[in-house]
């Protein structure tokens, strides 16, 4: 999922000559897609893991082991400047990485457990309406009309899937909603705490460590030994696992932020919708999942109070994890 990356992208003022398109220019759209069916793919990788005997925390330590790891290692390769950080900043990573990264994962991977990957990627992207909600209160951003009304189709969505009204998901625990809820109030968090750090901080940094710190707090509570003991029993969980953290983490991050580099944030947030939607098909047509009609429309909402928080043509701020 992309991270509040943009907000390390300076905006330049518009020049009254057309740039030519580059090679760079033509292939960013085809990057940011290429994360968002990454990021799209999860829940087939954390469902093999909890299949194979992993909780949802072992599964989000997995995942922010392997790519605390990855990415230390290709910093301290290619640019070793960039792990160094100020220890008076360190509570900005605690807040990314624990408060953010592992809440949200925990929830996340609880949510595909109880619902459908469909569902509980739709429930994740709930984000931006809770962003838009601590902004005004921490920030004192206004809320506009167009805010107000993308909240009240996310939570016209959220009746929707909840089965609140109509016959809707009554199959769907009141749990998997509120995990998957929480799920999206993690998410959201990374925008407030990673909006102070990167402006400090280069956005491979903030993420590295993101990561290491959201690893070392869960090491007392995954049973890192089980963990080990189980992937070198089973090689359908190690290889889950690297997958998870290299194919659905450290990857679309690279793929979203050189994209960025070539394109307006807004677009970029936008284009890397494509995440739910992939998640949905991965449901139906792996897991054979079914999905109502009040449920399609729910979803419906939701991702269309995405696009009115985020279709802009200038955008300040984005509030995108990964």
């Amino acid at each position: 999922m992309p991270a509040n990356i943009a907000k390390a992208k300076e905006t330049h003022s518009p020049s009254t000559e057309v740039a030519p398109l580059t090679w760079e220019k033509r292939i960013a759209p085809a990057l940011i897609i290429m994360a968002g069916v990454c990021w799209g793919i999860i829940g087939l990788f954390s469902r093999n893991l909890a299949w194979g005997g992993l909780s949802s925390v072992q599964i989000t330590a997995s995942r922010c082991i392997v790519t605390a790891v990855c990415l230390s290692a290709f910093l301290l390769i290619k640019d070793r400047d960039k792990l160094k950080i100020n220890l008076k900043d360190l509570w900005l990573f605690l807040g990314t990485g624990i408060c953010s990264i592992v809440f949200f994962n925990i929830c996340y991977f609880t949510a595909i457990k109880l619902a459908t990957l469909s569902i509980a990627s739709i429930l994740l992207y709930t984000a931006p309406c809770f962003v838009m909600i601590m902004s005004a209160v921490l920030f004192r951003e206004p809320i506009t009309k167009r805010k107000i009304g993308a909240l009240i189709l996310a939570f016209g969505g959220c009746v929707l899937i909840a089965g609140i009204v109509g016959n809707g998901s009554s199959n769907l625990s009141g749990l998997a909603i509120l995990v998957g809820l929480g799920a999206g109030i993690g998410y959201a968090l990374y925008s407030i705490f990673g909006s102070i750090a990167l402006k400090k901080y280069h956005p491979y940094t903030v993420t590295a460590y993101t990561f290491i710190v959201a690893s070392l707090s869960l090491l007392p509570f995954s049973n890192s030994m089980d963990i080990a003991a189980i992937a070198l029993q089973n090689r359908n969980v190690l290889i889950n696992g690297l997958l998870l953290g290299v194919v659905s983490t450290l990857i679309p991050f690279l793929l979203y932020t050189k994209g960025l580099e070539h394109m307006e944030a807004g677009k970029a947030s936008v284009m890397a919708f494509v995440e739910p939607m992939v998640a949905t098909l991965v449901g139906i047509l792996i897991f054979k999942e079914q999905l109502t009609l009040q449920n399609t429309l729910g979803i419906f909402l939701i991702f269309l109070s995405v696009l009115v928080l985020n279709w802009r043509t200038r955008q300040k701020t984005d509030t995108l994890l990964g």
